[in-house]
């Protein structure tokens, strides 16, 4: 770190936090020249945290996300086309109330079902059972980096990249919610590095607002198809306990929303009686929750409608269950 790069980063904070009627948001290349900095150490602490609460106060912005994007495949070398990943899956939700994650159950029965996925995330905020916790629940572990996640998806159609293995400097990024007691715009920037280059990806969110910025970046990367949804913990799950809607962008047809009908007779599950092994119970079949299955067929429709197998919800739901019944 010197003067110089301090003085040169201190310039994006000043244009973030002029005040009123002078500051705005940087510009796609702006962002991804600041993140780079940050991403190499060349900005020093102090400014580095001005700098992520000052894009989070001023609200998110898909040029700025865009930029930060870019900067972090290109720091963390990303961008692994020939993994042959059909499907991104961002796991960074980890919401207060959640319990188990069924989305993991249907992203395994989808790669049953002959769809490469890759699933990237992190465990650091998760109150519930992690990711990595599911995986060891039912025999599986994460990898350790891209190279081992190929062979993983070559053998199995299914890898989980912690992004502390994949993107370690954003990863040290993310953690400094402890000191800030908030997240930070880098949260959205990972969720959207799609790691592999898959065509097709699924998203969550925890509030809508953010639904928008994920589109405006998946159309500024020129990604070919993603949907996004408010989901379950900030995941991409669909609980069906009531009717939601699902924005996509596709770059043949722009953006669009589909709406997703509730499913009859639902009760809501309490998270609080999840375990690890009800979780590896119901993956195996030896026990069948009403709600729990529900989320995981349901779960499994929404990313065929993310791979644009169909455009009809119900048809994705008839195609999710027996996806589901022929995971062995």
């Amino acid at each position: 770190m010197t003067q110089s790069s301090e003085s040169q980063f201190a310039a994006f904070i000043a244009t973030l936090g002029r005040g009123p009627g002078r500051s705005r948001a940087l510009s796609r290349d702006e962002a991804r020249t600041a993140f780079g900095m940050v991403l190499r150490g060349e900005a020093d602490p102090h400014q580095v945290g001005a700098f992520l609460m000052l894009l989070r106060f001023r609200g998110e912005d898909a040029e700025e996300i865009t930029g930060m994007v870019q900067a972090a495949r290109i720091e963390a070398n990303l961008g692994r086309c020939d993994l042959g990943v059909d499907l991104d899956w961002p796991s960074y939700g980890a919401g207060r109330t959640r319990g188990a994650p069924w989305f993991l159950l249907s992203a395994l029965a989808l790669a049953r079902s002959g769809i490469t996925v890759l699933m990237h995330g992190s465990n650091d905020f998760s109150s519930g059972i992690a990711v990595e916790d599911g995986m060891v629940a039912i025999g599986l572990r994460p990898d350790n980096d891209l190279a081992s996640a190929a062979a993983t998806l070559r053998s199995n159609r299914f890898a989980y990249l912690p992004l502390r293995a994949m993107a370690p400097a954003v990863d040290r990024l993310l953690e400094m919610r402890r000191l800030f007691g908030l997240r930070s715009p880098v949260n959205t920037a990972a969720r959207l590095l799609n790691p592999a280059d898959a065509p097709f990806g699924v998203d969550g969110v925890f509030h809508p607002p953010y639904i928008d910025v994920h589109l405006g970046v998946a159309e500024r990367m020129h990604r070919r198809r993603l949907l996004v949804l408010k989901g379950g913990g900030g995941e991409a799950e669909r609980v069906p306990l009531k009717p939601a809607t699902a924005a996509v962008w596709d770059l043949n047809h722009g953006r669009q929303e589909l709406t997703l009908p509730a499913a009859d007779g639902l009760r809501a599950h309490p998270p609080a009686s999840d375990t690890p092994a009800a979780f590896a119970s119901v993956w195996t079949g030896a026990t069948t929750p009403e709600t729990p299955l529900a989320t995981i067929r349901a779960t499994i429709a929404l990313a065929l409608l993310a791979l644009g197998r169909t455009a009809d919800p119900a048809h994705a739901m008839d195609e999710a269950g027996s996806i589901w019944a022929q995971r062995f």
